[in-house]
């Protein structure tokens, strides 16, 4: 019997930039990208097919973060963050069915670019206080839920953990172990909602060996790049993100 694989040329077209995009947001370098993976793919199969192909390389990825960034990650802020992430989890695997994909994207993306536009009016001082604890969970689970839904869970909790001012590679490092247990928690629910399928995991096979490339990219300029220089590429990619997830909305309204 030979194995169901998605041969579109297309496919591959969007595909392959998308993977690469999400291999330089793990590594912390270009961090927001990653969110564009979905969208991207999207525009050659339905969200929940792209999310699905998408979970074995974001495994990959993640096993190579953690091993690019073992030591540096924040063991106190992971203690307050996974929580509240899996928490987010749990809603998207209850509202995955009920909840259109474009509304998500929507959301997210108004968030995206609101929480850009204030820190671009009213940017921060240097003595500013960190934000609050109850705005980073609810952050924190609005970036489980997004993450479940779409694999966009970076802008949420992006405006969170940006203010507090971490290293770059102490950011990335933290990023990496909170999104490898995130993402961990995905596989059962996915499996329960039928998405991991034989097409969609060997298609994914076929996109695995791309995982590493975007992943050793980023991890070699994030640990040399200016935190100046790294921010500001954040909020590219959030940027970008958003717009991106605002245009699919109102797309598939039209």
């Amino acid at each position: 019997m030979s194995l169901a694989l998605i041969t579109d040329p297309y496919f591959y077209a969007v595909s392959i930039p998308a993977v690469l995009l999400l291999g330089l947001s793990k590594s912390g370098f270009g961090a927001g990208f990653g969110s564009l993976a979905v969208p991207m793919m999207a525009l050659a199969v339905s969200v929940p097919q792209a999310a699905a192909i998408l979970m074995p390389v974001l495994l990959m990825m993640d096993l190579l973060g953690l091993a690019a960034f073992r030591k540096d990650f924040d063991i106190p802020m992971l203690k307050f963050l996974i929580p509240c992430g899996l928490v987010g989890i749990v809603i998207g695997a209850l509202l995955f069915r009920v909840l259109p994909a474009h509304v998500v994207a929507g959301l997210v993306g108004v968030f995206t670019l609101v929480f850009l536009a204030q820190r671009l009016l009213f940017p921060p001082k240097p003595d500013s206080a960190p934000p609050p604890r109850w705005l980073g969970a609810l952050l924190t689970a609005t970036s489980g839920f997004t993450s479940f839904i779409a694999h966009a869970g970076g802008p949420p909790i992006n405006a969170y953990m940006i203010p507090l001012k971490f290293s770059p590679v102490k950011f990335t490092a933290t990023m990496a172990v909170f999104f490898f247990v995130i993402n961990l928690s995905k596989w059962v629910p996915y499996g329960l909602l039928g998405l991991l399928d034989t097409r969609n995991m060997v298609t994914s096979l076929a996109l695995l060996p791309f995982a590493p490339v975007g992943v050793w990219a980023g991890v070699k300029v994030a640990r040399r790049i200016q935190p100046r220089l790294f921010y500001r590429l954040v909020y590219t990619g959030m940027f970008l993100t958003g717009v991106k997830l605002l245009w699919d909305a109102f797309a598939h309204v039209g």
